[in-house]
């Protein structure tokens, strides 16, 4: 799709690896301008990784970007490493991240997953936080969950068939133990088939119109293995998010200004998550696309999204 929006292609000035435990190392890069305001860049999934077309919402004469992986995501190893990987680590790793890069504060900018771990790290770590942009908001809850395994049925039966029918009919009464069992089996031959299986299912209803390309990203080896694998270790653990969610501690960051982005039909993260997260956050601004589903990618999309990182230019 044409993404003249988009800030022009661009790599990384300085790159690295962060040792964060034993069992984790953190790939990190910088991107633009070494003397600007710093915002970081929080993908996906959780443990879809980054990638090159992320580096493009931010004006690089502007902005000193950060991106990194998530441990067991992406570039960081190792691939979908389960061993000490919840959010409060991830929360650490960013701090830890900061600390290294010297940086005081900086803006966050996250969808899906990445918004749900802004907020995360924002109510823990408030004063290092000049403010939020946010897409296709993912709060953690059990009805969100629900909806990803059960409910998306209702708008996509023909991706939601393909899911639950990859497994063998004894197995599909609990579809993410199921799928956890066989991400967590050591050998490729059973792990890698549902790894595919689940990521070509989020890839299937992530977007308003049908992105066969879409798609394909989902289903590379790498990608689909940390998405799925670390998605349903997540899932399975309620998200490791505090005692009430995240809602329950939106006081924490009632001063910190908020842009949030949301797909009118974003079957992967309904509305209605973007719409209560508004209502408890006084400096919060909801804009809602109208014909867009859950892809930042998607044109109007991405157009609010460059609008809104904009908006923070010369704040901080």
């Amino acid at each position: 799709m044409p993404r003249g929006d988009l800030f022009p292609d661009i790599g990384p000035y300085e790159t690295g690896h962060l040792p964060l435990s034993a069992h984790h190392v953190m790939y990190w890069e910088q991107v633009g301008n070494p003397t600007g305001a710093a915002v970081l860049f929080l993908h996906g999934g959780p443990g879809a990784g980054a990638g090159a077309v992320h580096r493009r919402f931010f004006d690089p004469h502007h902005w000193r970007l950060v991106i990194f992986d998530q441990r067991g995501a992406g570039r960081s190893r190792p691939l979908g490493g389960l061993e000490a990987n919840t959010t409060p680590d991830l929360v650490a790793d960013i701090e830890r991240l900061r600390k290294h890069l010297g940086i005081e504060r900086w803006l966050l900018f996250g969808g899906s997953w990445g918004s749900t771990l802004a907020l995360a790290y924002a109510q823990n770590h408030p004063s290092r936080v000049a403010g939020l942009v946010l897409r296709g908001v993912f709060l953690g809850r059990r009805s969100e969950v629900d909806w990803f395994l059960h409910g998306m049925q209702a708008i996509f039966p023909e991706a939601h068939a393909a899911f639950t029918h990859f497994l063998p009919p004894a197995e599909r009464h609990d579809l993410l133990n199921s799928y956890l069992a066989r991400l967590c089996d050591p050998d490729p031959s059973i792990h890698m088939p549902a790894a595919r299986a689940w990521s070509m299912y989020e890839g299937s209803c992530s977007t308003l119109m049908p992105s066969p390309d879409m798609v394909s990203s989902f289903a590379q080896d790498r990608s689909s293995l940390g998405l799925a694998r670390i998605e349903a270790h997540y899932f399975k653990h309620e998200l490791f998010l505090p005692e009430g969610g995240l809602l329950a501690h939106m006081d924490r960051i009632a001063h910190v200004p908020g842009e949030i982005v949301q797909g009118r039909y974003d079957m992967i993260c309904p509305p209605i998550s973007a719409f209560e997260l508004t209502a408890s956050w006084p400096l919060a601004r909801l804009t809602i696309i109208p014909d867009a589903g859950h892809s930042a990618l998607e044109p109007g999309v991405r157009r609010a999204l460059v609008a809104a990182v904009e908006r923070f230019r010369g704040t901080f």
